[in-house]
């Protein structure tokens, strides 16, 4: 089992920055390739950006192109979303998700894909 524990999320104005975490626990980290979605209300749970378990590759939501970063750090058994410009539709709770990759240079972005998944974090954008 690997346990998946997201912080970081907040109430922020338009424009501005958060970053999520999402600590892990359980297994060896390095071996899971990670990703971030979100859920705004009334509205299915959507891909926002994944990254390979080497963090050599990523892969973004066309929507946060340009703003958003994933990140990880598998020293921290940690992986990261930095979040810029942020607009008030970004406005959702945001899950960090799991899964093992035998690949180290495949990235899921299917919510199928994760098996794991953390708890999740409210973002809240103000206009």
């Amino acid at each position: 089992q690997v346990q998946l524990v997201e912080s970081g999320g907040g109430l922020v104005q338009a424009g501005d920055s958060l970053r999520l975490s999402c600590a892990a626990s359980g297994r060896t980290f390095s071996n899971y390739a990670m990703g971030w979605f979100r859920q705004a209300p009334g509205k299915e749970r959507e891909f926002v950006a994944a990254i390979t378990r080497s963090g050599s590759s990523t892969y973004y939501a066309d929507f946060v192109k340009g703003r958003f970063t994933i990140s990880r750090d598998n020293a921290k058994n940690t992986v990261y979303l930095q979040m810029n410009s942020l607009k008030p539709e970004d406005t959702a709770v945001y899950y960090c998700a799991g899964r093992s990759s035998v690949s180290a240079t495949y990235v899921y972005t299917r919510h199928d894909d994760y098996v794991y998944w953390g708890q999740g974090t409210q973002v809240t954008v103000s206009s």
